[in-house]
């Protein structure tokens, strides 16, 4: 029974390591007239075009959607890496809002990460 219950141990730890999802490490948002240049760095153990993070998603605190960023290619020597998405509309009055990232495995990851818009000295 111990050799079965290693055996099987063993055989999922390949899988626990395919299934770690992006993570984004740092974000920055820039006011462009009346809409927003968002910067994503963002990292993933990419192994090529079967497993890669391809994209990121802005969304407001109540978990609307207000841009996506697709990536369209692994970045397997390049991480971590950072891609911007011009034209986010951001309601005015918005402190602060939601970065998700994707990939094509896996979906959509459960962390996102808080990015504080306008943020004055007492940030």
């Amino acid at each position: 029974m111990l050799k079965t219950l290693t055996l099987a141990c063993a055989t999922c730890l390949p899988i626990a390591a395919w299934a770690d999802d992006p993570r984004i490490l740092e974000a920055t948002a820039t006011q462009t007239g009346s809409s927003w240049r968002i910067s994503v760095t963002l990292s993933h153990p990419d192994t090529g075009w079967d497993h890669y993070a391809d994209g990121w998603r802005v969304l407001d605190m109540d978990g609307n959607p207000l841009g996506l960023r697709e990536l369209v290619h692994p970045h397997v020597n390049e991480q971590p890496f950072t891609r911007s998405l011009a034209g986010v509309a951001i309601p005015d009055g918005t402190e602060q809002v939601k970065i998700q990232a994707r990939c094509n495995v896996d979906g959509w990851a459960e962390a996102t990460y808080i990015l504080v818009l306008n943020c004055d000295a007492s940030c």
